[in-house]
């Protein structure tokens, strides 16, 4: 494998389609938008979009309830459109990846509309249906992710079917040769028309217990907790015969040259690392949400970065995300200040960055009213505090009522703040956070030790996190102060150096060491000299 693959020296940046760009006034986003923001994508430094999905769907969760592997959702446009984005992006020397959706399809598939016609049909298997017990009870106790029981009973042919989300969401059987097949053909449908890898939802979930044993009680379980984390999903998910799953696709991709297999995969990191497979043959990057999960404080965070590069399989490449459309954004649980702490530290660990659209700005939690709640997990467990909109809403471009979003009422309110949060207003700004991201990404496409280089052990002193990037040509040290006191620090081995840049975007250039005063809340990368 080549050195410099693109997915390891590059920076890929999620969109959520319904939030990005609207151009027809429906309020939604859609491909259209895309290919009118991709100059936008370029002049950020990211090297390549993924997707959330854009699958024709009755849109029961967003999309996430596929009815159709291989066509476009209409509210999104055509597939003629989607060609056109992929040349586009192509044209611009981004790359595309796609979202799939492999482990349910919607109940309006017409897969589903066949296995539940009777006991005989020839898709019967390919969906998970069984018995009820002798007391007309679910087959296991399995929960829903959103919710209540995992199974759903039929009347058509007496049998409950797995959902491992929504009663829409039936789980296919990835048991049955068959599903495979029509799986890895849906893949290549897309791979043919020039799509460049593909991040797999849930892909943890694929493989079930082949009994469907009973999960155990989760003993930490607490009220308040949704109801799917008081069983430990210990058969319903991470089945050894995954791994067998996940080759076969990767085979599927690899037929094509520099596609990549990015997994969803929600895991403790001796778990995760597993994903990457035999010789490496599974995932190229199993998604590593350690830092979404992580309480924000510089011992814990250099507690889990020694632990994930250390658990790393040989020849392994890391990857790293701070936010995504199933998680609160990082500003909201950090705070302004420390949003750009976060951000520094994103763009200068070793491995792959997922950026996730809006965190440029700054967005933080935006308060959904009760009658614009669209989150159907909100709506199943309301109140618990996990529902998912608020990292959703509209990207917000200017100051107009729409926000430059939409000539319309967009799908989700915009920020209270988005006159002054909006990418004119900080793309003015010389010191905004958008400012300080498009420095951050230059300087890490400019810097090898930053994109490729080696990882030097971090040291962790207070409200103190530090580490080294090591280049052929050059050595950087950055250093991140979690706390709101400023602090002196000792660079590594009392060396000098100058600084490239700041979270507060000033001094850049300034002679610095052996002793660098920090501010509270300031993030700092060094070069250092000999």
């Amino acid at each position: 494998m080549p050195a410099r693959t693109w997915w390891k020296n590059g920076v890929i940046y999620q969109i959520y389609p319904w939030s990005l760009q609207d151009t027809n006034g429906d309020g939604i986003g859609d491909l259209a938008g895309i290919r009118a923001r991709l100059d936008y994508i370029v002049d950020l430094g990211v090297d390549a979009i993924w997707i959330s999905p854009i699958y024709p769907s009755p849109m029961a969760d967003n999309g996430y309830d596929v009815a159709d592997y291989c066509n476009i959702n209409p509210i999104f446009g055509t597939l003629a459109d989607f060609d056109a984005l992929i040349a586009d992006v192509h044209a611009r020397g981004l790359k595309l990846i796609l979202d799939f959706v492999p482990n349910h399809t919607s109940d309006e598939h017409p897969w589903f509309g066949e296995s539940r016609a009777s006991r005989t049909n020839p898709k019967r298997d390919w969906y998970i249906w069984r018995d009820a017990k002798p007391d007309g009870s679910p087959p296991n106790n399995w929960l829903s992710n959103f919710g209540g029981p995992a199974w759903q009973w039929d009347e058509t042919t007496g049998q409950y079917y797995y959902h491992a989300f929504l009663t829409k969401q039936p789980d296919l059987n990835w048991r049955n040769p068959e599903v495979r097949q029509a799986m890895h053909e849906a893949l290549r449908f897309w791979l043919d028309r020039g799509v460049d890898g593909f991040r797999v939802d849930v892909i943890w979930h694929l493989m079930k217990d082949a009994d469907l044993r009973d999960n155990p009680p989760n003993p930490a379980w607490q009220p308040g907790r949704p109801e799917i984390d008081s069983l430990l999903q210990i058969h319903s998910t991470d089945q050894p015969e995954i791994h067998e799953v996940i080759a076969e696709m990767r085979q599927v991709l690899d037929a094509y040259p520099q596609r990549v297999l990015i997994g969803e995969i929600y895991l403790p990191i001796e778990r995760l690392v597993t994903y990457y497979g035999r010789d490496l043959t599974g995932a190229h990057l199993p998604f590593n949400f350690q830092l979404i999960q992580a309480a924000w404080n510089a011992s814990g965070i250099a507690k889990l970065i020694r632990e994930y590069e250390a658990a790393l399989p040989e020849g392994g490449w890391p990857n790293w995300v701070l936010g995504n459309h199933d998680q609160p954004r990082i500003a909201a649980k950090v705070g302004d200040a420390q949003a750009r702490v976060a951000a520094m530290l994103l763009l200068t660990l070793r491995g792959t960055p997922t950026l996730y659209y809006g965190d440029e700005i700054g967005l933080a939690r935006v308060d959904i009213p009760h009658d614009r709640i669209q989150d159907p997990w909100e709506k199943s467990e309301p109140g618990l505090g996990f529902g998912r909109d608020p990292q959703r809403t509209p990207m917000q471009w200017d100051a107009s009522p729409g926000a430059g979003f939409t000539t319309g009422e967009p799908w989700l309110p915009l920020s209270a703040d988005h006159t002054a949060r909006n990418i004119e207003a900080l793309s003015a700004d010389s010191g905004s956070i958008l400012t300080l991201y498009r420095r951050l990404l230059a300087l890490r496409r400019s810097t090898s030790a930053l994109s490729i280089g080696d990882y030097q052990g971090i040291r962790n002193e207070g409200s103190v996190l530090s580490f080294e990037r090591r280049g052929a040509q050059e050595d950087v040290a950055v250093i991140l102060n979690f706390g709101a006191e400023p602090i002196d620090w000792i660079l590594p081995d009392g060396r000098e150096g100058h600084l490239l840049v700041t979270t507060m975007l000033d001094r850049e250039g300034e002679p610095v060491g052996p002793v660098i005063r920090l501010r509270s809340n300031e993030g700092l990368i060094i070069r250092l000299t000999e």
